[in-house]
């Protein structure tokens, strides 16, 4: 536990914001702040929306808050199933960081698993959203109210990293580890290829069965689902349903240029500017450790690399020229915006920036990630606020709102460990299903050298 650092982030935290709104002297302060002391800041911040921020019954993460409090209806209670397995690995980084105590994560954890065990699952599968106060699934959408799988494999990424963390620890911990393992065995991944398709399908309802019809293949955020349903020792899926429902038969490969980059994999179809949400860089690789990751389709560092600076250039060449877009202030994924939830990329882009997109891919882009962060809190303080950089903003159209999602801060701090010190990676993949199941989809990778 590295305490000293937790001081210096406590430092830095009211070095950046005890002189409130004053931008003057906010930039004066910061302005010597050193760059480790930046990532301890806007770690901290972030960390503390999943731990002071959480829904106090459950201890999971609230699908969204909102510093105006104003919410949608009946939306104040709601948790979020795969920002809570983000806000999972992002109170691993408190502990390490010496947010909190080791104990005080063990108590929330303990809170958080116990929930996960009574509330609502559909063949082991938990719904998008549940009502923290209840355990009841809240519907995401008319008839999105049943399993959600993607959503329930980042969870369960977040909750095998939290039992490698503690699988060798006092009594207490390892029972917390049977219990997590006890739930990562029930979820029936196969049930998902409806009937053995090969391939899984997103949603599954008691009321609608498969009405919703999502077959989900072809590159997106979604490769940490396939990898954790081959990895399932009690209900895996075969090499088969890879290959020709994410893999898409190997259309997936077929791949094009932007900025003089290669995207690797076949991000869309039909778009003029075939690039996806930066997002899809990120949630399958919080534990997904990419680096020398590859198999017969990609190497997927070079794919995520490529991906955020693709990215990054077509915000520096800004052919929309939205104000305030440059080396400093870069970034576009799916946020907030002033029409409401959007996916921006460039073939839909608002003017809209929204910081978890260079912030999370610090790995890929360090020093271009690390410009974005002094620009925010040197420049843009205002655009900060209790836990972290407001979900979006644009300077164009002069808008931005006190506002958070879980999916979009939990990212931060886990992809900021990661780039610091490689933690949640070197967890994650260090879980023997997990091995297993890369090594049954033929994937290399060097925590696969000793399999």
């Amino acid at each position: 536990m590295k305490l000293n650092t937790f001081f210096f982030a406590t430092i830095a935290f009211i070095l950046v914001f005890s002189f409130g709104c004053n931008s003057n002297k906010t930039n004066k302060q910061t302005a010597f702040l050193s760059d480790d002391a930046l990532l301890d800041t806007v770690q901290y911040q972030t960390f503390n929306y999943f731990w002071e921020g959480a829904e106090p019954n459950s201890g999971l993460a609230p699908e969204r808050i909102h510093l105006d409090n104003i919410y949608p209806q009946n939306d104040k209670n709601i948790v979020t199933i795969g920002g809570s397995g983000f806000g999972l690995m992002a109170i691993l980084v408190g502990i390490e960081r010496g947010f909190i105590t080791r104990e005080e994560a063990l108590v929330r954890y303990e809170k958080i698993v116990g929930f996960l065990e009574k509330c609502d699952r559909f063949h082991g599968v938990w719904p998008h959203w549940l009502n923290g106060e209840t355990g009841k699934t809240h519907a995401f959408s008319p008839k999105d109210d049943g399993g959600d799988l993607v959503e329930t494999a980042f969870l369960i990424q977040g909750l095998i990293t939290v039992k490698e963390y503690f699988k060798n620890g006092n009594d207490r911990e390892k029972q917390l580890c049977n219990h997590i393992d006890i739930l990562w065995q029930e979820v029936e991944w196969d049930w998902h290829t409806k009937g053995g398709s090969a391939v899984l399908y997103w949603h599954w309802s008691p009321n609608f069965a498969w009405e919703m019809n999502f077959p989900v293949g072809g590159y997106n955020e979604c490769l940490i689902m396939y990898v954790l349903a081959a990895s399932s020792p009690t209900h895996p899926i075969s090499k088969e349903v890879y290959e020709n429902g994410w893999a898409a038969n190997g259309e997936i490969k077929k791949d094009t240029i932007f900025y003089d980059l290669r995207t690797v994999l076949n991000h869309y179809e039909h778009d003029d500017f075939p690039v996806g949400p930066l997002f899809w860089a990120h949630y399958s690789y919080l534990g997904l450790n990419p680096k020398g990751l590859h198999d017969q389709y990609a190497n997927y560092w070079t794919l995520n690399e490529n991906h955020t600076k693709i990215i990054y250039r077509y915000c520096v060449d800004n052919p929309n020229k939205y104000e305030g877009y440059g080396e400093n202030l870069w970034g576009l994924t799916s946020s907030y915006s002033m029409i409401g939830y959007a996916s921006h990329r460039p073939d839909y882009d608002l003017g809209v920036i929204a910081p978890t997109a260079a912030l999370s891919s610090f790995p890929y882009t360090p020093k271009e990630s690390m410009q974005m962060l002094k620009f925010i809190y040197t420049e843009a303080d205002s655009l900060v606020g209790k836990y972290g950089p407001y979900d979006a903003f644009s300077l164009d159209s002069n808008w931005v709102l006190p506002r958070y999602l879980a999916i979009d801060q939990g990212p931060i701090p886990v992809m900021i460990e990661n780039y610091r010190t490689g933690l949640l990676w070197n967890l994650f993949m260090q879980n023997e299903d997990v091995l297993n199941g890369l090594k049954k989809l033929n994937f290399e990778s060097p925590y696969l050298k000793n399999k």
